[in-house]
């Protein structure tokens, strides 16, 4: 290729990663963030319901009361815990319980007699999550003891239509196999933009891009010299991640194919990458690049659907992110890792996610051949 030499990408190659593996600091923050820090936002961030503290006033003492409050046991919830009916407020003022059940007199003589009783459930919603999940648990539980006390009292039920439930893909619904991936996607992102960003911070800081700049060396063979570098040490850490992290340590089980995946974050990085340099052609500093990269990545990562559903954004929202390639990215890693998706499911993303990342390679390399001549 006229005005590319690939002799020269190769050696200019070899130079970034030497100085990148050399830079133990910045090392160790790429070994923690596909390690550790996965690690630790898979295991100490629970979408399920876990040790939920719960209090019971039962005010009917009866069989059918006795079996609702002995279904409420760990790992969902604590012990559940007597209490009388005027300590109730006092305990909720102070965080005590998350769910305090009232169960009222005669309600397993309304149950026989067909009354519907109603049983009252307080809630501490200030435990967002814990509320909304253990909320429809508890009533799940009460709906399946009340019918199976009901079955043993010869009482036939009315209702029509019985629901089967049937769970896909994750049907031990364990959130840490989600959340570990969604924190691997999210590194990857950051990481890529931070590194490739920080390549060229670091030579401006350092004082060597003078020296780049006298040797026969054309922008376009420096720019790709510093996406494949970086961009390799994240792919290699993002296998290392599933494999050790993912696989061994939390135990999930991969659906895809993993080359295939592998080509994918390829794809993603081509364009992360691209954006890192961009920031960093702009950026005079290492403060200057990281509060850039709060202003660009950090939304990027929370609207890319891997927190909230597409969906559940608004309209307008939704289809400003389908220009983002994080949005793809996090859309073909789910399909492949979790639902086993093929090439033919995943293409458009990948073509979306190539075809942005090609439009914005093409800008950075523009803003990038600017910032070297301004230097020289």
């Amino acid at each position: 290729m006229a005005g590319f030499d690939m002799r020269t990408v190769l050696a200019l190659l070899k130079k970034e990663l030497i100085g990148l593996l050399r830079d133990k600091v910045l090392m160790g923050v790429v070994v923690y963030a596909f390690s550790l820090a996965i690690y630790a936002q898979a295991t100490g961030l629970s979408h399920d319901l876990r040790n939920a503290t719960l209090a019971v006033v039962d005010r009917d003492v009866s069989q059918l009361s006795t079996a609702i409050v002995a279904g409420l046991l760990p790992p969902r919830f604590q012990s559940p815990v007597a209490i009388a009916p005027q300590d109730v407020d006092s305990a909720m003022d102070r965080g005590q319980f998350t769910f305090v059940m009232d169960i009222p007199e005669h309600f397993q003589a309304d149950v026989l007699e067909g009354r519907s009783p109603r049983l009252q459930l307080l809630i501490d919603a200030t435990a967002l999550m814990q509320a909304g999940i253990g909320s429809g648990y508890i009533q799940q539980v009460v709906a399946q003891e009340v019918a199976a006390y009901g079955r043993r009292a010869g009482i036939t039920s009315a209702q029509p239509v019985s629901v089967v439930t049937r769970l896909a893909f994750n049907q031990g619904l364990n959130s840490e196999w989600f959340t570990g991936t969604m924190g691997l996607i999210n590194n990857v992102t950051m990481l890529a933009i931070l590194l490739a960003g920080a390549a060229l911070v670091r030579e401006r800081e350092h004082g060597t891009l003078e020296h780049l700049l006298v040797m026969p060396v054309r922008p376009l063979e420096i720019m790709v010299s510093k996406l494949i570098a970086n961009g390799l040490v994240i792919l290699l850490m993002t296998l290392l991640a599933i494999m050790l992290v993912l696989v061994k340590i939390l135990g999930m089980e991969i659906s895809g194919s993993l080359v295939l995946y592998a080509a994918g974050v390829v794809l993603y990085l081509f364009f992360a990458t691209s954006l890192g340099l961009f920031l960093g052609t702009i950026s005079r500093s290492m403060p200057q690049m990281a509060l850039l990269f709060i202003l660009t990545a950090l939304p990027m990562n929370i609207l890319s659907g891997g927190f909230t559903p597409i969906e559940s954004q608004p309209q307008w929202l939704q289809n400003a992110m389908q220009l983002s390639p994080s949005t793809h990215f996090v859309g073909f890693s789910q399909a492949i890792l979790y639902r086993g998706a093929g090439f033919d499911v995943v293409w458009p993303q990948f073509a979306a996610t190539f075809a942005i990342g090609l439009v914005f390679f093409l800008f950075s390399l523009t803003r990038f051949r600017r910032f070297i001549a301004a230097q020289q």
